[in-house]
């Protein structure tokens, strides 16, 4: 039987290694065989207890997945068994919501994810809806294409919910997977970028400084101020800590912008008068739809966007521990497994 990396619990370090069965799809799925899987942030915080968001117990992790279409359901048309692709995250969503409906079913609050919601990529097949499947250029490794979600995230967050103009200067807020990718989608629309980050990601911002990045380790405000004394065009939290709104506040500019896409699920603890005192737009950013995933994969079949710095290293499923220590302690900045 294949085995699969499973979160059985909500405390921490309830992730396993299990056998599981083979996924019966339905008429309108496919089942794919998974040929690499990355490790994101949000399968770590399960792994170590301290997400919030809720999970159906027991789920297998990993929603950063490609692999080949080995069965195909009976409705399904347009894609064949041997294809390669990539899958979106929204596995269960309302196609008669009003969001679904505008095409913002990434906003569905109905939507379910792989790796939380149900069963995800961290195994040898996972099912997965037809809808959201994205055909991959025959030049894409899955190495790479796996990264598509993450990359998604980042373009969502600094081109669609962002303001970026030619020659603005960018802070971005963490150096981890999703802060170097908006790093280095900010820096494609033609922005100055610096990423800030502790002594401890020293490593993982030398791989943002690949990106043509500056890098700042603790306080930014003497280059978000360089240019005219009034702070940077806008701030990308890309933290998963809600203290860093704070220092996204006192870096931007008066009628500046702060795109929020890292998770931080402490109290505030902090006025927030300056974004009114600033006239700030803050911008919550999550996830991703189905326009934006064609861009991206045509930003990374083109080669203008290149993730191969991010990532870490490929291990076997059955090293999915070593992987996510790595990826944890900040050794690496992308853990991607290969459950084949």
């Amino acid at each position: 039987m294949p085995t699969a990396v499973v979160n059985f619990a909500a405390d921490r370090g309830s992730v396993e290694l299990r056998e599981v069965g083979v996924p019966e799809i339905g008429s309108h799925d496919v089942l794919l065989e998974v040929a690499n899987v990355g490790v994101c942030g949000s399968d770590l915080h399960q792994w170590t207890g301290d997400h919030s968001w809720p999970v159906n117990y027991p789920v297998v992790l990993g929603h950063e997945f490609g692999g080949t279409i080995v069965a195909v359901g009976d409705s399904v048309t347009g894609w064949h068994e041997g294809d390669r692709v990539v899958s979106e995250t929204a596995a269960i969503i309302d196609p008669d919501s009003p969001l679904t409906r505008r095409g913002l079913y990434n906003l569905d609050p109905s939507r379910k994810g792989f790796g939380y919601g149900v069963n995800g990529a961290m195994t040898r097949f996972v099912c997965v809806p037809a809808r959201i499947l994205h055909r991959l250029p025959a030049g894409l490794s899955f190495e790479q294409a796996c990264l598509t979600e993450p990359c998604c995230v980042a373009y969502s967050a600094v081109v669609k919910n962002a303001r970026i103009e030619p020659g603005d200067r960018v802070v971005v807020l963490g150096p981890g997977t999703i802060g170097i990718l908006c790093a280095a989608i900010a820096r494609l629309c033609g922005a100055e970028v610096a990423v800030v980050g502790l002594p401890a990601d020293q490593g993982r911002l030398e791989v943002a400084k690949q990106y043509g990045c500056d890098i700042i380790v603790g306080d930014a405000r003497s280059w978000a101020l360089d240019r005219d004394g009034l702070g940077c065009d806008g701030v990308v939290d890309a933290a998963g800590a809600s203290a860093t709104l704070k220092i996204a506040l006192d870096l931007v500019r008066p009628a500046g912008w702060i795109a929020k896409v890292g998770w931080g699920p402490q109290p505030l603890g902090f006025s927030l008068d300056p974004l009114v005192q600033k006239n700030v737009t803050l911008q919550g950013s999550f996830s991703h739809n189905w326009p934006i995933w064609e861009r991206v994969i045509a930003l990374l079949s083109s080669g203008q966007l290149d993730v191969q710095p991010i990532i870490g290293g490929v291990w076997p499923l059955e090293q999915w521990h070593d992987a996510f220590e790595q990826m944890h302690t900040g050794q690496v900045v992308k853990s991607v497994l290969a459950p084949r």
